[in-house]
Formats: C-alpha cells, structure tokens, sequence
C-alpha cells in the first residue's frame, strides 16, 4: 500500500462479520465497492454543490475538483486517513463581503489560494513539531470561538440576500429541513441540507406553475418579476463538456478576509484525523500534519483553476461509521463518480437555477448550526467562560466578529468582521493567558476531537 492502492479482498468480499470492519488497506468486491462509492457521492452532494452556488462559483467544477482532490489526499496520505474532500462552506461568509467589496470570482479564489498555502505550511509544521503545537496554539475557546464567528458573521447574507428574493419559500424550505434533520434517521438525517434542498427546488416549479411569477428583489437587489425557478440555461447546456476555469486574481485586502479561517480548517482538519483514528482502532496522530498539508495542497490545486477550498467531510465519517467500512477504495469510487458528474454541463446547470428563496430557507439552518457548532465546541471541551483569561477575549471577538467592526490603519488598509475578530480572540487570549495570575491559567483542556463535525457520525455539517 506504497501509495494507497492494491486493497486485500476483506472475506468473501460481500460483507463484514459481526463485530468485524472493513480496514482502509482492505475492500468488499468491486460491485460493492462502487455502491458504497455512490453512497459516500450522495453523502457530499449536498454540500459540496450548496458551497460554490453560495459563493457564486461554477458548482460543476467543484464537483470535479472535489474528486480529483480527493484522489491526490489519498494519494499523500497513503491511503491511512480515508476521507472525503469536498467544497468548504467556512468561506461563505468571506466571498460575500470579497463581493460586496467589488471582488471577482477570481479575486475570491486567489484570497482561497492564499489560505491553502498557509494550510499546507501549517501541516508540514505540525508534521515536523507533532501534534501538540495544534494543541498549543488553538486550545478549545479560540477554535470555538473562531467558528462561532464565521457563522454567525453570515447572518445578514441569509436575512439581506436570499430570503428577500421569496419569503415564503424560504420558510417552508427552513420548516421541511428542520423537520429532516430531527424526524429522520440515519442516512437521511444527514443528508437533510440536500433533501431540504431539493423540496424547495420542487416547491418553486410547482408555485410558478400555479401562481406565475413572482415580484421581488433578485441577487442584485432590485425588486423585478421573475420566475423563482428559471430552467432556461439548462435547455441551453450541453450534456458533456469540461466547467469553466478561470485564473486565480490576487487583492491584500480580500487575502486578509480569508485567512482567518485557517484556524477552523486546522481545528477541523485535527478532529476528523482523531475521529476516523477512533473508528478504525489506529491512532493518526502522526498523520496529522500530513492530513492538514495534503487539504492545503488540494485547496491549492482546486482554486488554481477556479474551484472552492476543500476540507475533509464528516457526513462521510458518518456513512464509515454505520457501514463500518474504512475502505479507502470506495472513495477512490465516490471520487470517478465526481469527475464524470463534472463533466456534465447540463447538470451544472441544474444546480445552478436554485431559487433564491430556497437558499434563504437553507442558510438561516445552515449558518446557524455552523455557528453553534462553536459553542458544541466549548461545551464537549469544558471551556470555563465564567473565567476571564477565556472570556474576554471570546467575547470581544465575537461581537466584533459579527457585527463587522473595522478597524483601519490607513485609507487603504483595514481589518474587520472575520479578520478583525479572529486576531483579538487569537492574540487577546495567548497575552492574558501569559499575564494571568496561576490560578486563572490551570485547568485548560487541550484541543480533541470535537472540532466542526468531528465529534461522530451524527453532526449535520462540518463545512468550516
């Protein structure tokens, strides 16, 4: 297993015995195989396509990419971290203000490939000085604190952008979601964010069929009459080519809103290596840093061309865990799959012509839980916020976070909202924690498996 490849056959081959799993360096037969691969594609669907639509990216390309980067992980891990590497959803909140702010498409890639680089920096560092630096530098109450604030940062893109467009939808969608993600069970529950999605697809034909248009603000705000659901540019589309590329621009300022995020990727990144280490009974802490360097690598190679930031995907823990089979070749399946759905246009297309009104149903949830996934954070690690060494700087953080505080330097350079909050919770808690009194200092748990979607199969998203 020199690179990965060359699985033993597992038994028969059919299925695992009672009590038995099937390892990353073993497979099921190829049918089997391939099956499980359609089930791990249909686990990152959902959020992989929902992640460039949002961010205003090409949804076919990023399903692509996602294969091929999930391919070259594989390949740099050597087949021990069996994962999924799909579109990160933590950069959501950046490409609105990069938009709002005048950037391309290209501007908000080049932000993203920026922040992929210093991912990879950050895992050959902590390949070289082990695990416990991540430890070190990002204790519980900053990661928390951190992806606390991303999500919540979002909160006037789902309430200014997309609800607007058609409120109505946007609540039934919201409602159905939110009864998929408590009513259902197992695989469905968590695969709600795509069901929640195509309900809303569903319901916007049907009320064009039978209302007609609808009039109200569109992505660029002006209130015009439209259709919720225009199916036009998939008519247009062809049913096999490649998903438009484009080059990556570069601007500070629009870097400087994403590298904030680094710090979730890590925590991310950390947890899910110690949750699939727990589920297949080999610890990976040593594998650590070259998990974090291979998603930085793969964030490098899919915005080069255009693509979102990837990051490993706990919704496919999940599917492991209830199949308990780690076989890294079923992801090298769910990763073909990927690639042959790229290459269709037509479908592209489809993803695309989700209504407006539908993502504002989506993300209201969606950011929402990113949000609280911080404070899932602080809770699972025993972060004391009744002590002030933790409590000031997480809660300046995140209120300046939020609520987009700025703070300039010069006419041309300034921090705020993501950036701004990330550094006063980052270095606010360091310097208190280096000038506190001993007994403000003990008692600080180090970083575990509980980072976003890392805490077990039954988390609904791990999109930081």
């Amino acid at each position: 297993m020199r690179l990965g490849v060359g699985w033993k056959l597992h038994g028969d081959g059919r299925s695992p015995a009672p009590g038995a799993v099937v390892r990353p360096d073993e497979r099921l037969s190829w049918w089997r195989t391939l099956g499980l691969g359609a089930q791990h594609v249909v686990a990152m669907f959902g959020a992989t396509f929902v992640a460039p639509v949002l961010m205003g990216l090409d949804p076919n390309l990023a399903v692509m990419v996602s294969g091929v980067a999930t391919i070259f992980f594989l390949l740099v891990t050597r087949g021990a971290v069996p994962s999924y590497l799909g579109s990160s959803l933590s950069f959501v909140g950046v490409a609105a203000i990069i938009a709002a702010e005048g950037g391309t498409p290209a501007t908000l890639t080049g932000a993203l490939l920026v922040v992929g680089v210093v991912l990879l920096a950050a895992g050959l560092a902590v390949r070289a000085l082990g695990a416990r630096v991540v430890h070190a530098v990002l204790p519980p109450v900053v990661t928390g604190a951190v992806v606390m604030l991303i999500g919540f940062n979002l909160a006037p893109v789902a309430a200014g952008t997309y609800w607007p467009q058609d409120q109505w939808t946007a609540l039934a969608t919201l409602l159905f979601t939110g009864f998929a993600l408590v009513a259902l069970r197992g695989f469905w529950s968590r695969v709600a964010i795509f069901l929640g999605l195509v309900f809303g697809y569903v319901l916007s034909w049907g009320l064009d069929r039978v209302l007609g248009r609808i009039t109200s603000p569109t992505g660029s705000g002006e209130p015009t009459a439209h259709w919720r659901l225009d199916l036009s540019a998939v008519a247009e589309a062809d049913w096999i080519g490649l998903p438009t590329l484009h080059a990556p621009g570069f601007e500070l300022s629009a870097v400087l809103v994403a590298l904030p995020v680094v710090v979730a990727l890590i925590a991310e990144n950390a947890g899910h290596v110690k949750a699939v280490g727990e589920m297949t009974g080999d610890p990976l802490d040593d594998r650590m840093g070259t998990a974090i360097a291979a998603d930085g690598a793969a964030t490098v190679l899919s915005t080069s061309v255009g693509g979102p930031a990837t990051t490993t995907y706990a919704e496919n823990i999940g599917v492991m865990a209830a199949s308990r089979v780690y076989s890294t070749a079923a992801y090298w399946a769910a990763a073909g799959f990927a690639i042959l759905f790229g290459l269709c246009p037509k479908f592209g297309a489809v993803v695309a012509a989700v209504p407006g009104g539908v993502l504002g149903g989506i993300t209201v949830i969606l950011y929402g839980m990113i949000g609280l996934l911080g404070a899932k954070i602080w809770i699972e690690n025993g972060v004391d916020l009744g002590n002030p060494v933790n409590l000031v700087p997480v809660a300046a953080g995140v209120i300046v976070g939020i609520g987009n505080v700025t703070l300039e330097f010069t006419d041309a350079f300034s921090l705020s909202g993501i950036a701004l909050g990330t550094l006063i919770v980052l270095v606010g808690y360091h310097a208190l924690r280096r000038l506190a009194p001993p007994h403000l200092r003990e008692g600080g748990a180090l970083f575990d498996a509980t980072a976003p979607g890392a805490s077990g199969p039954e988390s609904p998203s791990s999109r930081s």
